[in-house]
């Protein structure tokens, strides 16, 4: 099987090859620390060797569960926030047909997600759909008090079981959580959910590779052992004992630090296909939530192109030369559509009549890519051999190893998150949460 690539030529003219490679024995000392767990956050590298260690009895589990869930439902609603929602998402929409929500006749349950909102309407318009489906639900959640997730579990708990009566519904829901301690492990324990166990050293953003994201993706039909042996490849190829020009995670880490110290500040995750916007909606998190801290860190921001080109195609052409673009580029669709000849030719497209219209789409990534180095961006290119489990496999790993060495260059914690508490604190002081008397008080004066 091939392995995704990294390509770097089209950032030479902003950092040089010595730029680049000049951080070659440092990210050998961070992957060290990594593989020998001395660095910050250390207590939170159980997704490094997760690929090659996951048991066969845990597959085995997720993959008959995910069994008993497809054979009672046609929805699946997948109740989590952050790393608790957006890999499973991710995963599905990039290997999902595009109009799967409207296939009547699909084979596999529709997947969707609540808790990662606290939209009212939203809600609503969740429970009119599921009062005319059969449902399960797969409640994700290392407490079981997360704000947002903890209401919608608690809202749709009441609904599934006066829809199904308790018996039946405690066979409908499935909980992911803490192994020994917490809200939700509580409530599974009390009313015998099946339940999987989400690991003390494995954060949210880093959990996609275990039943957070597995199960949910094995319900809606597609290979779970596959897209761990992509990951499996590059956990494989990405350690210390890989030569630094090989080894992509490396590489990657390399290249956007050297850009960073340049000024390049923002980094732009671009797709020319559709069904990776939820990949770049996870890589977002995964970035942000573990570089940006201590006033440090590159701000990862994403685009669709070509439609993007129509909208923020003019700000990355002449805007603040501050960014730089990451291209996920798929060498292969895995369809077959070309461009028809017609006789009047008024829309002036006959010089294209027989081409397939993946052509079309990598030569415009090709045309967009100069335009925007001639306009000052620099473009890092990851190319997927397919679209396909092995191949996503690898990209969540490429990107979660690359994240963890590019953190310990900033000299940050990668795994940590203690300004998410920031906004809770003031929500639950504004709601009258018992507790935060004080905070209600001193927070009242300033609105």
């Amino acid at each position: 099987m091939e392995s995704i690539k990294i390509k770097l030529d089209k950032i030479y003219d902003f950092v040089s090859k010595n730029d680049v490679f000049s951080y070659k024995n440092e990210i050998s000392k961070h992957i060290l620390a990594i593989e020998n767990k001395t660095g910050k956050g250390n207590d939170f590298l159980g997704w490094l060797d997760l690929p090659s260690s996951i048991s066969e009895t845990e597959i085995s589990k997720i993959e008959k569960t995910a069994a008993l869930l497809k054979s009672k439902v046609e929805i699946l609603v997948v109740i989590g926030i952050g790393g608790s929602y957006l890999g499973s998402k991710a995963v599905i929409e990039a290997l999902s047909n595009s109009f799967e929500a409207l296939n009547s006749n699909r084979k596999n349950p529709l997947v969707v997600f609540a808790g990662q909102n606290i939209s009212e309407d939203y809600t609503h318009e969740l429970i009119d759909l599921l009062d005319t489906k059969s449902y399960g639900i797969v409640v994700i959640s290392k407490s079981g008090t997360t704000t947002e997730p903890a209401i919608a579990f608690r809202i749709l708990k009441n609904h599934i079981e006066k829809k199904y009566g308790k018996e039946e519904a405690k066979q409908r829901i499935v909980a992911v959580t803490d192994a020994k301690r917490g809200a939700l492990k509580q409530v599974a324990n009390n009313e015998g959910y099946t339940t999987f166990d989400i690991a003390d050293d494995i954060g949210g953003r880093y959990s996609v590779l275990t039943a957070v994201g597995l199960l949910p993706i094995a319900v809606a039909g597609f290979n779970i052992r596959k897209l761990i042996d992509g990951a499996k490849h590059i956990e494989k190829n990405s350690g210390n004992n890989v030569a630094f020009e090989e080894n992509i995670c490396a590489v990657y880490a390399a290249a956007r630090n050297a850009l960073y110290e340049k000024g390049k500040t923002n980094e732009i995750l671009v797709n020319y296909v559709p069904k990776l916007h939820f990949v770049a909606e996870w890589w977002k998190q995964l970035y942000g939530e573990s570089e940006g801290k201590e006033n440090k860190g590159i701000f990862p921001a994403s685009v669709d192109f070509t439609s993007d080109l129509h909208s923020m195609g003019q700000y990355i052409q002449e805007g603040l030369r501050n960014i730089f673009e990451t291209v996920i580029s798929i060498k292969e669709p895995n369809s077959n559509v070309a461009v028809p000849t017609d006789s009047a030719n008024i829309d002036g497209l006959n010089f294209i009549a027989g081409k397939r219209i993946d052509e079309v789409n990598k030569m415009a990534e090709l045309g967009t890519m100069i335009a925007h180095v001639d306009g000052g961006v620099p473009n890092i290119r990851i190319e997927l051999p397919k679209l396909n489990e092995y191949y996503i496999g690898q990209t969540l790993y490429f990107f979660e190893k690359a994240c963890a060495i590019s953190g310990y260059i900033l000299d940050v914690n990668p795994f940590d998150q203690p300004g998410v508490e920031a906004y809770k604190k003031n929500m639950f002081a504004l709601l009258g949460k018992p507790g935060f008397e004080k905070e209600t008080e001193e927070i009242r004066k300033r609105i």
